[in-house]
């Protein structure tokens, strides 16, 4: 047994050599060349009798885990990742450094196929939340490994995660007008009309300002994830609405929607989270949220026949699969369908 220890040892040492050694290298050599050194290498030190004296744990990367993790974050924030995505990456490379005792460069897909066990075992969450941190893992290693500090992300053998599929609600046309009908103020309203119309993101809503409006032709332009800008359309009841709220406002600030005490600020995210989350206890009814309304205008787009082309245009979404995740299709006009066309 201690024999079989030893010569791990020993082979570790040597993978740990070549590594370096490539790594030293990658920005001279094409992959064909770093083939044939890989292979010269592994022939060489074969042949070598390596001695395994202490573990100093001697970082010979040119960055520390930390410097790592700052470029990574610095290169996401320029790409025009919002503070919310960035705070979420960095979060969870904090948590993953401070598990591992071993250099970013030098960790394996065995090392990150553990951690994410050992996370979803202590922190007893969903597939989904273990996914969520797989991808943010993925991501940051594929960087690395574009920007040259390591060879090939370890994350590449660790698929994605299979959760349990799970419709999520959306609001019925009762629920809509039960919520327009409790709203106490002009805002709120307004508030729920522009969501229920546009399907824009809360974080979308949230930095709307008044001369982003167009009356006339009921549409604005939002900017979205990445600071992607596009325009989203919504309807006379919503334009009304947005009037009657603009005409009651006696502050001066530019925002489309700010808070009803003084000095009425920006309204922020959670502000809106908020109100609307006390409004559905109000009236029973469970988990409103701002989201959800965004999921709505999706599939009610569909089912009423928009090309899936055209809905993931007016949510914003860079991947067709995000769109049909987020659309839910009506059971019954399945029904409809297979008498039409099947039956």
């Amino acid at each position: 047994m201690v024999v079989e220890i030893l010569v791990m040892e020993v082979i570790n040492m040597k993978n740990t050599i070549i590594q370096e050694i490539e790594q030293s290298l990658l920005n001279y050599l094409d992959n064909s060349q770093l083939d044939a050194l890989h292979m010269v290498l592994c022939r060489c030190l074969d042949k070598v009798e390596i001695k395994v004296v202490e573990d100093t744990n001697v970082r010979i990367s040119e960055f520390t885990n930390m410097e790592l993790i700052n470029k990574f974050i610095s290169a996401k924030e320029i790409e025009g990742c919002s503070k919310r995505t960035t705070k979420y990456y960095e979060s969870t490379l904090l948590k993953m450094n401070s598990k591992m005792d071993k250099g970013i460069t030098h960790m394996t897909t065995d090392d990150l196929r553990s951690y994410l066990v050992d996370y979803q075992k202590v922190n007893n969450c969903s597939k989904a939340s273990v996914d969520n941190v797989r991808r943010n893992l993925s991501s940051f290693f594929s960087w690395l490994e574009e920007e040259n500090y390591i060879l090939k992300s370890p994350m590449k053998r660790i698929h994605k995660i299979k959760t349990d599929k799970v419709i999520k609600e959306t609001y019925s046309d009762e629920t809509l007008e039960l919520l327009r009908d409790n709203c106490n103020c002009l805002r709120d309203l307004a508030i729920i009309d522009i969501l229920s119309s546009t399907g824009m993101r809360v974080g979308e809503l949230v930095k709307l300002n008044i001369n982003d409006i167009d009356f006339e032709n009921r549409e604005c332009v939002v900017f979205g994830k990445g600071n992607k800008e596009r325009p989203v359309y919504f309807d006379a009841r919503t334009k009304i609405h947005l009037k009657n709220y603009l005409n009651s406002r006696t502050d001066s600030n530019q925002a489309l929607f700010v808070s009803l005490d003084e000095p009425h600020e920006r309204l922020n995210i959670s502000g809106v989270e908020i109100r609307l989350r006390q409004l559905g206890r109000r009236l029973g009814i469970s988990k409103v949220h701002p989201h959800k309304f965004r999921r709505t205008v999706a599939t009610k787009a569909i089912d009423k026949g928009m090309p899936i082309e055209q809905v993931q245009s007016l949510l914003g979404h860079s991947q067709i699969d995000t769109t049909m995740h987020y659309a839910m299709v009506n059971q019954n006009n399945v029904k409809e369908s297979h008498r039409k066309y099947v039956a």
